[in-house]
């Protein structure tokens, strides 16, 4: 009769889940560990199995039998399949966990992954603005981002940053390509990968585009809650797409004087779109107006968010922009005319080097010289807004700081949620 599997698997099962299972306890840190092992065991009880199936008990028919002694059941093998699992399969597994004891497993986070966690605005915010003081202190690193350029005005960049506070290591790969609106594809795509600080080993991969809105959206909110006039009521928005949502969701977050919106974009279908989902989220007067200048006219917080192009075509004059209101390009020095920039009391920066390094690319040729970055401002390093009649601009280009520190924000939600999926190295 051949070996009783039941019984077989019954002491397998038994022996992984009270004697392995059970030591295997860890923290949800070390998760990745209790994984690895759990593969590991699988494995080798997968290789029992086999030599299970080529070890087999012969038991003689009542016929067969001669004699006491002939009743004794014979011992058969497989000799090429025991062979095969213990000279080639178990050390094969032996070295796969050797290799994943030491590399351990990323967890994978998709965009719907990032969405479901429900990380509110205003806890974004707190990080960004603490990124930025840890700027200011010195105590972060990120070179500007290197950049390779596929086609005209499409871009995909490099963003690594440290922030050692935050305990935060990582880059940003991601790319803006504005033909993808036509090709029904989202303008910003990419992926951000976290690095364990002891080790340099990737922890964790997530799409980047829910980051990236986020966080810019913070980035002006920042901006504007140092610099933007503390009554400010009405907000001009230029482009009414991801941005254009994040950066309303932020505003109304550290603006809390806010009751009406102006928006623009060239786009109708998105600009109803955008009227309607942002007076049903927010609760205000949400305005369609028809030209640029409308949107601009009037306002005291004013936030362009263009594709970015490397060729300016600028629209927005200095005639149109109120004195003490501010204003945040997200699009470079794409839609705003260097008379209308040059019009302003104050020019800022979220980073005079990465403006530097922007500049000897081809951009922003004819800008005004930079009174303080970002950082230096939420440091208490430089002054914001002194009176109320001050016309600002903060140029904010991104920064990798913000991403990383927004990132590892929602790997440990992601943690403590179990939301994701983990992936062997």
């Amino acid at each position: 009769m051949t070996l009783n599997k039941r019984y077989t698997s019954r002491f397998l099962n038994r022996f992984l889940s009270h004697n392995i299972l059970q030591k295997l306890k860890y923290s949800r840190d070390k998760t990745y560990q209790r994984d690895n092992r759990f593969i590991f065991w699988k494995n080798i009880s997968q290789s029992l199995y086999t030599l299970i199936d080529n070890l087999r008990f012969h038991q003689p028919s009542p016929k067969d039998v001669r004699g006491a002694s002939q009743c004794r059941p014979t011992f058969e093998y497989n000799y090429h399949g025991i062979y095969n699992a213990v000279i080639y399969r178990v050390p094969k597994i032996l070295r796969e966990a050797s290799t994943m004891s030491q590399l351990g497993e990323i967890l994978y986070l998709s965009r719907p992954d990032v969405e479901k966690l429900g990380i509110p605005m205003n806890e974004i915010i707190s990080i960004v603005e603490e990124a930025f003081l840890e700027k200011a202190l010195g105590r972060t690193e990120a070179p500007p981002k290197p950049g390779i350029h596929p086609q005209k005005d499409a871009f995909i960049h490099a963003m690594p940053a440290y922030i050692p506070k935050m305990h935060s290591a990582g880059v940003k790969w991601v790319s803006g390509f504005p033909e993808n609106e036509r090709r029904k594809l989202p303008y910003i795509t990419g992926v951000l990968v976290l690095n364990n600080l002891e080790t340099g080993l990737p922890i964790c991969i997530m799409d980047c585009s829910w980051v990236t809105a986020k966080r810019t959206g913070a980035a002006t909110a920042v901006a504007a809650k140092h610099l933007a006039k503390e009554d400010s009521k009405v907000v001009g928005i230029l482009g009414c797409g991801v941005q254009g949502r994040s950066n309303l969701e932020a505003l109304t977050v550290v603006c809390n004087s806010l009751e009406r919106v102006q928006a623009y974009d060239i786009n109708e279908r998105n600009l109803r779109a955008y009227v309607k989902d942002m007076t049903v989220k927010h609760g205000l007067e949400v305005l369609a107006v028809c030209s640029p200048r409308k949107a601009v006219e009037e306002c005291d917080v004013v936030v362009t968010a263009g594709p970015i192009l490397k060729d300016p075509k600028p629209i927005i004059e200095d005639s149109w922009f109120p004195d003490g209101s501010f204003a945040c390009p997200l699009d470079f020095d794409s839609y705003w005319k260097p008379e209308a920039m040059r019009s302003m009391d104050k020019f800022y920066t979220d980073d005079k080097t990465q403006l530097k390094y922007y500049k000897e690319q081809g951009y922003f040729l004819d800008i005004p010289e930079v009174y303080a970055d970002l950082g230096e401002v939420v440091g208490g390093q430089k002054l914001g807004r002194e009176d109320c009649n001050e016309r600002i601009m903060s140029m904010n280009l991104g920064l990798a700081i913000e991403d990383i520190a927004t990132a590892t924000y929602v790997y440990r939600k992601a943690k403590e949620k179990g939301v994701g999926r983990w992936l062997p190295l």
